[in-house]
């Protein structure tokens, strides 16, 4: 993204926005220790042999990825309303995010029964969007077909995230058509009836009266897990294999039930354990199988805990954070007790107890509103927590949630996004690129003493590209991983 696309925002945030308060908590202290352990954690010390080097020539090293996964969701795919905003969208991935989430909402993927939206019909295309007049009340907006957003990630070799395959929501993962046609006439009547009634049954109870529902659910909620994995192979690197689930643990992940009567409604017995072991037959042996939560708290710890103790392979733990209320970011300037850097220590000092690398899978920031203050707050809070993450020991990854202004759900804030609605960058986009692509980055040129010689340095982790010229004259060019 070109600075010179919105100049104005690339100015330096104004830290005064922020309260003495807000820099008590953020103190030179706290810096310093961030700064060590971003040193400890996110670099490690490379040597590269080099042969026939020519005397006295500059070896040059420039570091063109990283490791850790700087992400962004992919819900607005051609959505944006013009081919000018869809290609400076598109431009985000590959210059400043490296990892994209790709939507598999059961409700939008298959908005019809039997239809998964693999291949990208009209109503899939920018020339759709760009005439559609009101955007935000199609059923499948933040849903673009799959198989365009896998081929875009893949032509521009980033790195693809499922998200999700199993979750108990109704408003936003289970589609409209499942009660009327899964259940039968006689079973829909009994479901409809007062949900206090409904719930004082047992289990047990509730099983004999929708047998047929319960069963037919259970198998299409994780059939999908088998038609997906079959369509892409190997092509998806990571999934959330189940999503927000805590809420429904209570200590055991076998119950012995033959349905649960989740927080959500009627859900699948086990169903995060049923989730992940239908995963681990149907999906890549090479993907990554993430499970994923907002509860960053003791529960969610055991619940994954438990899951592996249970032969679950989860590999990832992905955390959410959402400052969606303008007020929080704006109580955070005031310096109220809110995300300070002792607070997401501990937090994370929580969920690492399960021993697994931790993606931040989910993140929001609101702009406490979108005038040159409020667009400056965003950027000191989204810097200083990025750094702090960043600096986490089992951090792999952070992936920012809406980077477009206005293009949350229904109910979410407007002013959340790196970029403007009409994807032009601000303060907060430059903040985040200033760390990924500069103070983050190892680059440097080193002049050649020997022939023969091992070139030494700590760096990022990451993918390295090293120039030279050898002794005859030719340029010579290497790639290695640091790591």
């Amino acid at each position: 993204m070109k600075a010179a696309e919105n100049t104005a925002a690339a100015r330096t945030p104004n830290p005064s926005v922020m309260s003495a308060k807000y820099y008590e908590y953020w103190n030179d202290e706290v810096q310093k220790e961030i700064d060590a352990r971003i040193e400890k954690y996110r670099k490690a010390d490379a040597e590269i042999k080099l042969e026939n080097v020519k005397s006295g020539t500059e070896i040059q090293v420039e570091q063109i990825s990283h490791e850790f996964i700087f992400g962004a969701h992919l819900f607005n795919y051609r959505q944006l309303g013009t081919n000018e905003r869809n290609a400076r969208y598109e431009e985000l991935f590959g210059t400043l995010f490296n990892s994209a989430t790709v939507a598999f909402y059961w409700k939008h993927f298959e908005l019809e029964k039997d239809k998964p939206r693999f291949k990208t019909e009209y109503r899939d295309t920018a020339e759709f969007w760009n005439q559609c007049e009101d955007p935000y009340r199609q059923p499948h907006w933040r849903r673009p077909s799959s198989d365009q957003c896998v081929e875009f990630c893949e032509s521009k070799g980033i790195r693809i995230h499922g998200h999700t395959l199993v979750w108990g929501n109704r408003r936003h993962q289970h589609p409209e058509w499942v009660w009327d046609e899964v259940a039968t006439p006689e079973e829909l009547a009994k479901i409809r009836v007062d949900r206090k009634v409904f719930y004082s049954n047992t289990t047990d109870q509730i099983y004999e009266m929708i047998p047929n529902f319960i069963e037919e659910y259970e198998r299409r909620m994780f059939d999908r897990i088998r038609i997906i994995g079959e369509h892409y192979g190997d092509r998806i690197d990571s999934w959330d294999v189940v999503n927000e689930s805590a809420i429904d643990f209570h200590g055991n992940v076998r119950t012995g039930e033959k349905m649960m009567k989740s927080a959500y409604g009627i859900m699948p017995a086990d169903y995060p354990l049923k989730s992940f072991q239908y995963a681990q037959k149907y999906l890549s042996k090479n993907a990554k199988l993430n499970i994923n939560d907002y509860a960053n708290n003791q529960n969610y710890a055991n619940q994954t805990k438990a899951l592996l103790a249970a032969g679950c392979e989860i590999d990832i733990m992905g955390s959410q954070m959402h400052l969606f209320n303008p007020q929080q970011t704006l109580d955070i300037a005031q310096g109220k007790e809110l995300m300070t850097p002792a607070q997401i220590w501990n937090t994370m000092e929580i969920l690492s107890q399960a021993n697994l690398p931790i993606h931040l899978s989910e993140i929001t920031i609101t702009a406490p509103n979108n005038d040159e203050i409020g667009q400056d707050i965003q950027a000191i809070v989204a810097r200083n927590l990025y750094r702090m993450w960043f600096s986490i020991p089992k951090m792999m990854g952070i992936t920012w949630w809406n980077t477009v202004d206005g293009c949350g759900v229904a109910g979410e804030p407007t002013t959340s996004g790196l970029m403007t609605r009409d994807v032009l960058p601000k303060p907060s986009f430059y903040a985040l690129d200033q760390l990924i692509n500069h103070e983050w980055k190892t680059n440097f040129t080193r002049k050649a003493e020997t022939a023969e010689m091992t070139l030494k340095f700590r760096g990022f982790k990451g993918k390295y590209r090293v120039t030279w010229t050898d002794a005859s004259g030719e340029v010579k060019t290497l790639e290695t991983v640091v790591k």
